[in-house]
């Protein structure tokens, strides 16, 4: 058996120091400042320290709409990338070895070209003069183009699930390549069919990578300001956009503290929710 030494330990320590050091600078510290400036007020353009709960306040009732509307759409969004991506990494761990390894490296591919090249490659499906839209009227399908594929919450819909399904693919991935096809066959032989075999002996097995796969896709989805700005139009405004706004043209960085903190919270309440509710639904059997 091998036991840790004194020596072996304060060298673990310090190779993982350059990693806690980087957390604390670029992540951990900032976050602190800026629930601390939340608190504070802006007099003049200028931040005045103060403990006021205020700004809490004032987002609660002049945003509480646009909070709600964020995490309906976030949980829209990441629910239906995640469902989507667990079909596809059982395709990638069930087909036979060739098929497999071309599903996950088309997986793959799809992580290289920048966050911006794919919206403006959506811009061009989905645009009045798009080739949804030609070939929509083309076929005579519809007399006029479809003016809300773009500019609209179906936009945004399209855009972030297409950019975040590779990621929620992996971890998913990852889950079903450590479930020994033993247990599958085990519960066909009782009589399971394909899809209680599934439910009931793969998705309790999958549960943490699930909740992984939805908490990536929400969390990135309830704070981007990209893709509502470019494919959602007036329509689509969510708190990524307000707390920019704040941030940048307004000058009000306490009041954007304050926004980009209650987001947090409320995010993290639904992910939690979520989480339970998965590992109630989906218990071992």
């Amino acid at each position: 058996m091998n036991v840790a030494t004194p020596l072996s330990a304060g060298r673990n320590g310090a190779l993982i120091l350059p990693a806690v050091a980087v957390l604390a600078g670029l992540f951990i510290g900032p976050m602190i400042y800026f629930l601390i400036v939340s608190f504070f007020k802006v007099s003049l353009f200028k931040i005045v320290p103060a403990f006021d709960l205020g700004n809490y306040a004032k987002v609660l009732g002049a945003y509480g709409v646009p909070i709600l509307f964020t995490m309906a759409i976030s949980f829209l969004i990441a629910s239906i990338t995640t469902v989507l991506a667990f079909v596809v990494a059982h395709l990638i761990w069930t087909r036979g070895r060739g098929f497999s390894g071309f599903l996950l490296a088309a997986t793959l591919l799809t992580l290289f070209g920048g966050y911006l090249v794919k919206i403006y490659a959506w811009r061009t499906l989905l645009g009045r003069d798009g080739i949804v839209n030609n070939t929509l009227v083309g076929l005579g399908i519809v007399r006029e183009p479809i003016e809300a594929l773009l500019y609209s919450p179906i936009a945004v819909v399209l855009v972030l699930v297409s950019y975040l399904l590779p990621f929620a693919i992996l971890p998913l991935y990852g889950a079903l390549r450590s479930i020994e096809t033993k247990t599958i066959e085990a519960a066909r032989d009782l009589g399971a069919s394909p899809w209680v075999a599934v439910r009931d002996a793969v998705l309790p097995r999958c549960v943490p990578a699930l909740v992984t796969a939805f908490a990536l896709c929400f969390l990135v989805t309830a704070g981007d300001y990209v893709t509502p700005r470019m494919v959602g139009g007036t329509q689509t405004m969510m708190m990524g956009n307000f707390i920019e706004s704040q941030f940048g043209l307004r000058m009000n960085v306490p009041l954007g503290a304050a926004m980009t903190y209650l987001t947090i919270i409320v995010s993290v309440a639904v992910i939690s929710l979520v989480w339970i509710a998965l590992k109630t639904v989906l218990r071992p059997k």
